[in-house]
């Protein structure tokens, strides 16, 4: 085993680890950070004229962005929950408009509109009690 199969293989049982061990407010902050990553690497591939890392990146971020708006609960009574579905739907039609004019702008807005987000949910962490 070279050293980048190694590293890629520790990387991923280190994601399991974390993942395995995370609360769900953690869990979707880890969603969140990938689909953050996901948009980065887009923007990357763009620069670079990679079509096909540029496709696989955001296809990735658009099944998080999806898999964040599928854990919405209460959107016909909740006016958050009903805030985020409209506002991850935007995202996804946002991110397929990225892929199909490569467009560096669109994934910065969405980046933003995900960091916002983020950095929200960041901020209402349940805070463990020790005694």
């Amino acid at each position: 085993m070279n050293s980048s199969s190694a590293f890629a293989a520790y990387k991923q049982v280190d994601t399991g680890a974390a993942v395995a061990a995370a609360t769900p407010h953690e869990l979707v902050s880890l969603l969140m950070a990938g689909a953050l990553k996901r948009v980065m690497e887009a923007k990357g591939a763009i620069a670079r004229n990679d079509s096909s890392s540029r496709g696989m990146a955001i296809s990735k971020a658009i099944s998080i962005v999806g898999e964040l708006q599928g854990s919405l609960r209460d959107t016909d009574k909740n006016e958050v929950a009903q805030s985020l579905d409209q506002l991850y739907g935007y995202m996804t039609q946002t991110l397929v408009k990225a892929n199909a004019e490569a467009s560096e702008d669109k994934l910065q807005e969405v980046g933003e509109l995900l960091m916002q987000i983020k950095e929200g949910w960041d901020g209402i962490a349940p805070r463990s009690t020790t005694v």
